[in-house]
């Protein structure tokens, strides 16, 4: 089996390229995990299942979604994220990059 490789890693802030909400990437999957229900009602557009998948919160809602790589772009405006998760996931915002928060197993 190949080795899939992320091209965005946690803590990156990110731009949807379809629906233009900026984001930050709290989790990355090498491959879709979610049902094939909601694969069937919320990716219409059909994104690979084989290729990386990206948990995002979304900047000034309460709301994280699940993207598939090839919607998402690097995000360069350098603007912090408004999110009330953001905390529970960071420690704050790094040069250009929220730094994860430590967890324990």
């Amino acid at each position: 089996m190949p080795t899939v490789v992320a091209r965005f890693g946690v803590g990156q802030i990110v731009r949807h390229k379809l629906f233009n909400y900026r984001g930050v990437i709290i989790d990355a999957d090498p491959c879709f995990c979610g049902t094939e229900a909601w694969y069937e009602e919320m990716a219409p557009s059909r994104p690979p299942k084989d290729k990386p998948w990206y948990r995002v919160l979304m900047h000034a809602t309460d709301n994280q979604t699940y993207v598939a790589e090839r919607n998402l772009e690097p995000d360069e405006s350098g603007d912090p994220i408004v999110h009330p998760d953001l905390d529970v996931h960071f420690v704050g915002l790094g040069e250009g990059c929220y730094v994860p928060r430590l967890r324990g197993n």
